[in-house]
């Protein structure tokens, strides 16, 4: 449960709300498509209310039928396994376009959803790529000869092999350096790859590759010492997928993590007052929708950068040369499309000569309603 001062109550009271659960699916769309380095924005194109079942009292019998019914409703509605259904449909959506069978899916997801139940109902023509623990336990193809043994079933794992964990420290693999986008610019990342795994908790006879990623030096502030975070231990379903493809694919999930920021911070998310679960439900999937219109009309526009300078008082940072525009400045450059139309401007984007083909310069008069909307911009 959340605790939030309720606006129609005293302000030294607190109400207790219910929490709500969402799972949310949302596709990265490269500012270029064909080449192995590239920047992408996430739209969300689907948003699910998966809300967990109310458990029983604890005066009822604990082998009665309320108890069992809320066991077998708490299994279905695991996170992991709801993930799953919206995988398949999201699958089964792509498929009914044109050429949508011929085309891949790529799933980009945590720990939450790296496990046995999304890995063995993965849809065909689909490829995971989770982030999973660093005492994973991997074990090699068998060979032909521990494969047939003769009696009882076919034999699916061979020998067991180090864990991830243990490869990373491994001096025999070397280190390749391969570059990939994240936080504005294109860095060079330490790899280790290694294919052709098998996972037997949860990936089953499905081949895996594993992708370890070095933690990458930073600094708090400049002239402080360099820190580490902590390495990636990243796993493809797909062992035929470069290194490089699956490195930049898995830092577009950072997306994601955006998207819920301007959701929660910039939209409101989850602030109105509703109570009743269709308007819970409603109220969410609009404030996607309108989220994810938005975005999809910077890319339909293509202002996936913006396209006046920033005003002097903002600074840009020398290692991001050319930032892409933000939500605020997205919502700011729609109100300022509103506000010129309601005007009646005919340059949105202000400072246009009225006459260019005059012989002689003219003396640009001061146009107030386009600074005013430069500035709010």
């Amino acid at each position: 449960m959340l605790r939030r001062p309720s606006p129609l109550g005293p302000h030294f009271a607190d109400n207790f709300i219910w929490a709500s659960r969402f799972l949310q699916i949302s596709l990265a769309l490269p500012e270029h498509p064909k080449a192995p380095v590239s920047e992408a924005r996430a739209i969300p194109v689907d948003l699910l209310h998966a809300p967990s079942p109310r458990k029983p009292s604890r005066r009822l019998d604990p082998a009665g039928p309320e108890w069992q019914s809320w066991r077998a409703a708490s299994a279905a509605s695991a996170i992991s396994r709801r993930g799953a259904e919206r995988l398949a449909h999201l699958r089964q959506t792509i498929d009914q376009f044109p050429d949508g069978a011929s085309r891949s899916l790529w799933v980009c997801a945590d720990a939450t959803f790296t496990n046995r139940t999304v890995l063995r109902d993965l849809p065909p023509r689909t490829t995971l790529l989770g982030r999973i623990r660093k005492d994973a336990r991997f074990y090699a193809r068998p060979t032909a000869e521990e494969e047939n043994q003769g009696r009882g079933r076919r034999r699916c794992y061979g020998r067991p092999l180090p864990t991830p964990e243990q490869w990373r420290h491994d001096e025999s693999i070397p280190w390749r350096t391969v570059p990939a986008f994240a936080a504005g610019n294109v860095y060079d990342f330490d790899i280790k790859f290694i294919p052709q795994l098998r996972w037997k908790n949860a990936g089953g006879e499905r081949q895996l590759s594993l992708l370890i990623v070095r933690p990458v030096a930073y600094r708090l502030r400049q002239g402080a010492h360099l820190s580490y975070r902590n390495p990636a231990y990243l796993i493809c379903s797909d062992p035929t997928l470069p290194p490089q493809q699956i490195l930049q694919a898995y830092l577009w999930r950072w997306e994601i993590e955006l998207n819920f920021r301007d959701e929660k911070t910039l939209l409101g998310f989850g602030q109105p007052q509703v109570r009743s679960a269709a308007a819970v439900r409603t109220t969410a999937i609009f404030f996607v929708f309108v989220y994810a219109l938005l975005l999809l009309a910077l890319e339909n526009c293509h202002l996936t950068h913006s396209p006046l300078p920033r005003p002097r008082w903002q600074r840009l940072r020398p290692q991001r040369p050319r930032p892409r525009i933000t939500t605020p400045q997205a919502i700011s450059l729609l109100r300022a499309d509103l506000w010129a139309s309601a005007l009646g401007l005919q340059n949105k984007n202000g400072f246009a000569a009225p006459n260019p083909g005059a012989p002689k310069p003219l003396l640009f008069p001061n146009n107030l309603q386009s600074a005013v909307l430069y500035a709010s911009g």
